[in-house]
């Protein structure tokens, strides 16, 4: 099933004081003030850019008086008026709003809160995920499984135990908590002299304001008092304080799509503003030959006879360039029948060929092996080039029908990724909507939404032609965007051209080649982590004298910093003790619980993730995993992957190794492994042309050893283990920009030790340390750094005032170009090994890609052979400074290949 799409409720009028607060009072020249409206744009534009949502409203309070004043004439009466200076900003505001395109909502008589609340449980159970943002407390208690909140002002997200960690109670206890505590903004009456910390201990005590109320006789002092006698205004206060989720509202959720521009009243506010950087945007975009100007004007055919199929197969065979897009009944490619293909040879002009839409009324249609006699020769035929959106998919599909997919040309998901891997999503929707301005029919408008959603196959034809036709469509149009951008980079052209293209088909056949599992392995590995799980428990309730919620941060709060008065080593923004995984490791060098509850952690997350889910995982045709690698995910060039994430599986502890043994090898076959060494080490000598880290790699020494060697001023053969482990953690940690003080708390050193060895380390690699600061620089002046293969990162952030954005940015520019150049090499590596496997006779697939290592199942005949082979082809990948070096080993299961 697809992902559920997402909804962007925003708090208007949250939005509206926080800016004025915020920004600077800005004024345009004839005095009008504008601080307020430039900083609510800016927030809601960054917020739809980044998070690309399906639906969007923008919340205001409507002017008068709310239900909230007839049940207590005095709410909200000491609330100060609005400032005239803020007033005279919202008219213009709501026009800009509309005129971007943003629906904006005001309802007579209801709060914004309760008309986010209504469309927000009215969202969810139509099948979509919703965020909220605001920064009012309030809305917490809408938090929970499909609703999270954003701060927009710190980019915090608020899940359920986001809300546990920030109050210290579950979204559902939000509004007791609130009701406790009262309101004086809003002229809530609460218990006077309640605050956070009194309500929460009420209820973690007594869970509910209703059960603070039954046992009020219990609490004890002054603060009883209060609340004894407050007990008649608490159900007042709870009934102000809980937001109401079922009011009655004049639209629907459909109305909250993005709509069209409205240009002239933009260009008119934004030089009455001054809001000038917007203006050059917009008169920028308005003088661009946008293609987004004719994508109203479109002619697609839906193919349901002979002599149309013909017609277009004729057109396809003259056109130099077609785009091809598969429809199915499934995102699962190892699952995924095929229900029709749409082709598009000029912009606006495509067509859908449906084979199996098999709802009840369905026209005829042709059936597919009559669309495939046609149309396979084309298909398979590397003469006619082809277009398309994540074509990988395409591949896999293709080939569960027995079509060998070949031609591939271009890809417009890579062409994104290419251009720049960070500056967006890089799916078909968020593409036409950043570049082509336009919105593509989703999904869930042609199939519906949650449990009523239907698959493909069952979608009107009527409704499906425009949906699948305008998907190749407009991958055409973006093709025709991005190619000439990157044909412009000889480089870039070099690396989308040798790289990333052909890794489609490889990837493709990596992921149907799956990898076996030992399901009784794992199952026997369950039952233990199940027996370790509860004894970590016990030793937990052990220490402290009684049972509690391991997986709460609020009980952990409570015992580790107020019952075991552990020291408070970092706050969550709220003020709370923070429970967080490297707050516990330091605690853990001290104490024994902290050290208990991350074991607990640890092996909870290796049970749930891996041990009980890959057995579900598995395809009961094939009797494999097949894992789904994304080639335009991570930021550097580097492979992900998800359904499993291979990536993840820990290797350093025993109970992740035993993970790794359940991947087996077939009868008669036997896994290979093949790592690079220290490969990014390498590439850090080749880049920054250090005499002697290159020398150590030359005379194949033990880099960590040798670097010991010259940090502590002795012979390698005298290092020691202490100082090994020192100068592995200077050479690792250097290449991802860490601190002396990181380094300090990696070896438990003292801060001025730490930067003593740093200052060692970049007194004999000097050249390295002149690297990374050209590196900064460079950044610094072009706005991105590259690899060896000239895959571009941009670093938006590299001179921001930010200091903490900044430094991060300045870490980031002098790890990419290593690990990016890292991931380029194991790409090469793969195309080469697939060439040579493609070719050879033997049963040897390659099977897995994590990191810098490849996997693969190997006949036991073939294999030291096919090692010999294989090691070759990675260290032929490319030609550094120094030598490329693979780890090559063979067993059983994965864990023996190591």
């Amino acid at each position: 099933m697809p992902e559920k799409p997402l909804l962007v409720l925003i708090d208007g009028s949250s939005y509206l004081y926080r800016a004025f607060h915020a920004m600077p009072p800005l004024t345009s020249a004839a005095g009008q003030p504008t601080g307020a409206t430039y900083g609510v744009l800016r927030m809601v534009r960054k917020l739809i850019e980044e998070e690309q949502p399906q639906r969007v409203g923008v919340i205001f309070d409507a002017k008068g008086k709310t239900f909230r004043h007839d049940v207590y004439p005095e709410y909200k009466a000491h609330r100060p008026p609005m400032p005239d200076d803020l007033r005279v900003q919202i008219e213009p505001l709501h026009e800009l709003i509309k005129a971007l395109g943003i629906p904006l909502q005001s309802v007579p008589g209801v709060e914004a809160d309760d008309v986010i609340g209504t469309l927000a449980r009215r969202a969810t159970s139509e099948g979509y995920r919703v965020l909220i943002s605001t920064g009012d407390k309030d809305m917490a208690q809408l938090v929970g499984e499909d609703i999270q909140l954003i701060n927009t002002m710190n980019d915090l997200r608020m899940d359920s135990a986001g809300v546990v960690e920030k109050f210290g109670v579950e979204p559902q206890q939000i509004i007791d908590y609130l009701a406790l505590m009262g309101d004086k903004v809003d002229n809530i009456p609460g218990v006077p002299g309640v605050g956070p910390k009194t309500a929460v201990k009420w209820l973690l005590q007594y869970r509910t304001m209703q059960g603070v109320i039954d046992h009020a006789q219990e609490v004890k002092g002054k603060i009883g008092d209060k609340l004894r006698a407050a007990l008649t205004d608490l159900p007042l206060s709870y009934q102000l304080a809980t937001i109401q989720c079922d009011c009655d509202l004049a639209f629907s959720i459909d109305d909250l799509q993005i709509g069209v521009r409205d240009e002239e009243t933009l260009h008119r506010l934004y030089t009455e503003l001054e809001f000038k950087s917007w203006l050059e945007n917009l008169e920028a975009d308005s003088n661009k030959p946008a293609l987004a100007e004719k994508i109203s004007d479109t002619n697609y055919e839906l193919i349901l006879t002979r002599q149309e199929l013909d017609r277009w197969v004729e057109r396809l065979k003259q056109a130099e360039l077609f785009a091809f897009d598969t429809e199915t009944d499934s995102l699962d490619y190892m699952q995924a029948n095929l229900v029709g293909m749409s082709f598009a040879i000029k912009a606006g002009e495509a067509a859908y060929i449906p084979v199996k839409h098999d709802y009840d009324g369905a026209p005829n249609q042709l059936s597919l092996s009559d669309v495939m006699s046609v149309l396979a020769p084309i298909i398979e035929s590397p003469k006619h080039a082809k277009v398309g959106h994540n074509l990988k998919y395409d591949i896999s599909v293709l080939a569960r029908h027995g079509i060998n997919l070949r031609g591939i040309a271009h890809d417009t998901m890579l062409q994104s990724y290419i251009l720049d891997s960070t500056a967006s999503r890089h799916d078909l929707d968020t593409l036409c909507a950043l570049h082509l301005q336009h919105q593509n029919i989703k999904f869930e408008q042609v199939a519906g939404k949650g449990a009523k959603q239907i698959t493909f196959n069952q979608v009107d034809l009527s409704v499906a032609l425009d949906y699948a036709a305008e998907d190749a469509d407009m991958c055409l149009r973006l093709h025709q965007l991005f190619y000439p951008q990157i044909e412009k980079n000889q480089i870039q052209l070099t690396l989308y051209q040798q790289i990333e293209i052909p890794l489609v088909s490889i990837l493709s056949r990596l992921e149907r080649n799956g990898v076996m599992i030992d399901v009784g392995q794992l199952a026997d590995q369950s039952h233990e982590l199940a027996i370790k799980i509860a004894d970590l428990q016990s030793q937990a309730f052990t220490v402290i004298g009684q049972e509690f919620n391991l997986d709460s941060p609020k009980q952990l709060q409570q015992i580790l910093f107020e019952q075991l008065e552990l020291p408070v080593i970092r706050k969550t923004p709220k003020g709370q003790p923070s429970t967080a995984e490297d707050v516990l490791h330091e605690l853990a060098q001290d104490y024994p619980l902290p050290q208990i509850i991350l074991d607990y952690r640890s092996l909870k997350k290796l049970q749930t993730t891996y041990v009980e889910k890959l057995p579900k995982q598995i395809c009961q045709r094939t009797g494999r995993i097949h894992t789904s690698y994304h080639q335009a995910v991570a930021s550097t060039g580097r492979l992900s992957s998800t359904d499993p994430n291979l990536q993840n599986i820990p290797v350093r502890t025993e109970e992740g190794r035993r993970i790794r043994q359940a991947f087996v090898a077939a009868e008669n076959n036997i896994i290979l492994a093949a790592d690079y060494s220290q490969i990014e080490l390498r590439i850090m000598a080749h880049l920054s042309e250090d005499a002697r880290l290159i020398n150590a790699f030359e005379l194949g020494e033990d880099v960590h050893s040798a670097t010991a060697a010259e940090v502590f001023n002795t012979s390698v053969d005298q290092v020691d283990k202490d100082q090994r482990r020192a100068a592995k953690a200077i050479n690792f940690g250097l290449i991802y920009g860490m601190s002396a003080f990181g380094l300090a708390k990696q070896l438990g050193i003292n801060r001025h030790q730490a930067q003593s060895y740093v200052d060692l380390y970049f007194e004999r690699y000097p050249s390295v340390k002149n690297y990374m600061q050209q590196t900064k620089e460079v950044a610094r002046e072009q706005g991105f750094v590259e690899t060896l293969f000239g895959r571009r990162l941009y670093l938006p952030e590299i001179n921001s005032r930010n200091a903490q954005r900044r430094q991060y940015a300045e870490r980031t520019a002098i790890n990419a170009p290593m690990q990016g150049s890292a991931a380029d090499i194991i790409k090469l590596a793969m195309k080469n090994i697939d060439t040579w496997l493609s070719g050879s006779d033997g049963t040897s697939m390659m099977i897995m890609q994590v990191h810098d290592e490849l996997v693969f199942e190997c006949n036991q005949a073939t294999v030291e052979q096919d090692k010999q082979k294989i090691i070759k082809l990675m260290v032929d990948a490319a030609d550094l400074r120094v030598p490329l070096e693979v780890d090559a080993n063979t067993g059983m299961n994965w864990d023996q290949a190591h």
